[in-house]
């Protein structure tokens, strides 16, 4: 069976003018993306599956207004997604952090248990630091690392240039790398 393409703009009309099933289209097509967006901004799983069913309820429920504004419809996605998420921090006014148990670990080669948990710690530390950037920093390093964005793509999610987005990007890594020094992790390995 020959797949379908996704036409975004014919899903898109055909969704603001009240097609649930054209809705649902989008909601298979970008669940997976905004979810891993929440979620590694909350670092809770529940929370993440929670917030991500808000966002497409609130854009379900304001899809008849969505106006095409030269952007993908990914990013007025992504803007709803960072305003619940800024919402949730606000609302509990304490940065939250991922459970090791949580967090995707792959290895090609088998480890030492003392190399895997000094890994562990590491990677725990750097994700504690992570946490503490600004959340428009936060998002910058999910849309780069996480969802594979290039910097265009990240503007226009953020509403910034592409030059704008460099230069965050650039500022971001040397305020890690200087936060990193200053508490002696290693991201190089053994």
């Amino acid at each position: 069976m020959p797949e379908i393409e996704f036409n975004e703009e014919e899903i898109l009309l055909r969704a603001s003018q009240g097609d649930r099933e054209a809705f649902g289209l989008l909601y298979e097509h970008y669940i997976d993306r905004i979810f891993n967006y929440v979620y590694y901004r909350t670092g809770n799983l529940h929370d993440a599956e929670d917030l991500t069913a808000r966002v497409f309820q609130r854009a379900m429920n304001h899809i008849r207004t969505y106006t095409d504004r030269g952007v993908p419809f990914s990013a007025w996605l992504y803007r709803i997604a960072h305003n619940l998420v800024a919402n949730w921090h606000r609302d509990r006014s304490r940065k939250q952090e991922i459970p090791l148990d949580d967090l995707p670990i792959s290895s090609a080669k088998v480890d030492r248990p003392e190399s895997t948990l000094v890994r562990s710690q590491e990677q725990d530390a750097l994700l504690r630091i992570i946490r503490q950037l600004p959340s428009e920093r936060q998002t910058l390093l999910i849309l780069k690392f996480v969802e594979n964005l290039s910097n265009a793509e990240i503007g226009q999610i953020m509403g910034r240039s592409e030059g704008a987005v460099k230069s965050l990007y650039h500022r971001t890594l040397l305020a890690l790398r200087d936060q990193i020094g200053d508490q002696n992790i290693n991201l190089e390995g053994d």
